[in-house]
């Protein structure tokens, strides 16, 4: 996967970059996993705004995507590699033994035709999901369960994956991306390999028109705001807020922990995030 530059024919088009998108093989999605989106612009049900920034975007369809990965000992042949607007990573269409189509994560090296499947003791190769206990240490994983029978919840974006780094009697310490190490427990399913898509990171969209299109409006500084807007609003000329950084709210946004002394699952993580 490369990224394609453009010739600055317009302004907009000085600094786009995009990807080439040589991996997908197929452009409309399978109509029998898509279903309607709604879209809600960071409205909650009382119809407040409880997430800023977020409204407009193009029309999407979601594609129901197989995170449980509980097709059990039932091999599936990948027929095609798809582009999701939903998520970063790309998506594999995988054609099961029995007839049945579904969705998973497309991780690197994985290609059309490829042979793929999940159980307690398959093979060690990529796109295979097994529960982590069975992972070899050190292995790269990805869309890892944090809970059992819920289906993958962590290290799902464009190149990312963790690896296994302990295990201790019914649990397994994973390295997560972010740094993170956290016990999960050892019957929770992971899938082998790094997702792929890796240059999603370096794309650059070029232009503001192109935010809004992804459903991202503009980010007004709060020191450009007035008093009764923001803490850091008003003053007499350019001021650079005259208090520590916060929230509208006033919560503090730099270097707080905004996390309960209190939740339960803290005794697993063995080692916070940097």
């Amino acid at each position: 996967m490369g990224i394609k530059k453009y010739r600055p024919l317009t302004p907009g088009l000085r600094f786009k970059t995009s990807l080439t998108f040589e991996e997908i093989t197929k452009s409309e999605p399978e109509k029998a996993l898509t279903k309607g989106k709604n879209k809600h612009a960071g409205r909650g049900a009382g119809g407040r705004i409880s997430v800023r920034r977020k409204g407009g975007g193009h029309k999407k369809k979601y594609r129901q995507i197989d995170f449980r990965r509980d097709k059990i000992d039932i091999p599936g042949t990948v027929a095609a590699i798809e582009y999701d607007p939903n998520r970063s990573s790309f998506i594999a269409l995988v054609v099961y033994k029995d007839g049945e189509k579904r969705y998973m994560l497309a991780p690197e090296g994985l290609a059309v035709g490829g042979t793929v499947v999940s159980g307690p003791a398959p093979s060690f190769e990529v796109g295979n999901a097994m529960p982590l206990a069975k992972v070899p240490l050190g292995m790269q994983i990805h869309n890892i369960e944090l809970t059992l029978g819920r289906g993958g919840q962590m290290a799902r974006s464009a190149g990312t994956s963790a690896s296994v780094a302990a295990k201790e009697g019914r649990y397994v310490t994973v390295r997560l991306p972010s740094g993170e190490m956290r016990m999960v427990n050892g019957k929770c399913y992971a899938t082998i390999g790094e997702l792929g898509n890796k240059d999603h990171m370096n794309v650059t969209l070029g232009k503001a028109g192109r935010s809004r299109w992804l459903g991202r409006r503009p980010k007004v500084r709060g020191t450009a705001m007035n008093p009764v807007d923001h803490p850091h609003g008003g003053g007499e000329g350019k001021t650079k807020g005259g208090r520590h950084p916060v929230t509208p709210w006033g919560q503090p946004t730099k270097g707080y922990k905004t996390r309960k002394k209190r939740t339960t699952t803290s005794r697993f993580i063995v080692k916070r995030r940097k």
